[in-house]
């Protein structure tokens, strides 16, 4: 993640990098690491750039006329840095990368390759990796929403018919309709995904208020409690009889009160799950999050 800050964003803590990196100069970022059921940790990262403006600046300079410009600019840079589609396969005779191959297990073309060998190798990686990272495949967890005697409808709104055939602005509110020229796509940046070489999800955030309640949804998404309610009351429970010859009402009142209080909070964290991969960051000292 650090080498995904500094060389693919660009982060410059000292603001004198004017290149920036595949987003543009980046201003600021925020990011927390998740565990996900199976164990495998991932990050959730907001990231500002320099130039972003604020939705009623946006709505001003949309409303103008002679904003047009703004808006193509705005348009151009979204459609270049997010994809909604599989890149086709190159049209080459020169051997490429076997679709059999994880993308984990490889890492991506030769350098050594000459440089059409190269490109067309390097065209044929990035179809692989998009086609096995970021193809939708429909699961009973997209449904679990889904009343009975409903329609069935994929709660992350993928589906081969949700095609949007260009980007567009509304010149009245300003609101940004992102392109999704393959339905069962997800929006991945090809620079990201040839770099980390795992699924990604990349959106535009186009107002302070969506930038909050997404900052609140990782931060609290990530340290939520898998904790069964009866297995909690029942740790309780053992914490509460092993104080029980404890006189509370003594002279040391206070200390026996935190005393409970610490056995009940040991003995809720000790039924606690916790993924392999999670224990074996905090043992190494790694981070859990990252922010500028």
């Amino acid at each position: 993640i650090e080498k995904f800050i500094s060389e693919i964003l660009g982060y410059d803590p000292q603001q004198t990098n004017l290149d920036g990196g595949i987003l543009g100069v980046v201003k600021a970022y925020y990011g927390c690491v998740e565990c996900q059921g199976r164990g495998s940790l991932h990050q959730h990262m907001l990231v500002w750039v320099h130039g972003a403006l604020s939705p009623d600046e946006m709505r001003d300079r949309i409303a103008k006329a002679k904003d047009q410009d703004f808006c193509d600019r705005m348009k151009a840079f979204l459609d270049d840095t997010i994809s909604s589609s599989i890149p086709p396969l190159p049209d080459s005779e020169i051997p490429v990368m076997s679709a059999k191959h994880h993308p984990c297990a490889v890492r991506g073309p030769s350098s050594n390759l000459p440089p059409e060998e190269y490109e067309a190798a390097r065209s044929a990686d990035l179809h692989h990796l998009a086609h096995q990272c970021q193809t939708h495949v429909h699961t009973d967890t997209c449904y679990k929403h889904c009343k009975k005697n409903e329609p069935r409808v994929c709660r992350f709104d993928l589906h081969e018919n949700n095609v949007i055939p260009e980007t567009t602005i509304d010149m009245e509110t300003g609101q940004v309709t992102m392109r999704k020229l393959q339905g069962l796509v997800n929006n991945f940046c090809e620079i990201i995904i040839e770099a980390v070489r795992c699924n990604n999800d990349i959106k535009f955030i186009g107002s302070g208020a969506a930038a909050k309640a997404l900052s609140f949804y990782f931060t609290d998404y990530i340290t939520k409690s898998g904790l069964k309610t009866h297995v909690a009351y029942a740790a309780l429970e053992t914490a509460v009889k092993k104080m029980g010859e404890i006189d509370i009402h003594g002279d040391d009142q206070p200390v026996a009160l935190k005393r409970l209080l610490q056995k009940c909070a040991n003995a809720m964290i000790s039924q606690q799950e916790l993924p392999a991969q999670e224990v074996a960051t905090h043992l190494m000292d790694l981070l859990d999050h990252f922010t500028s």
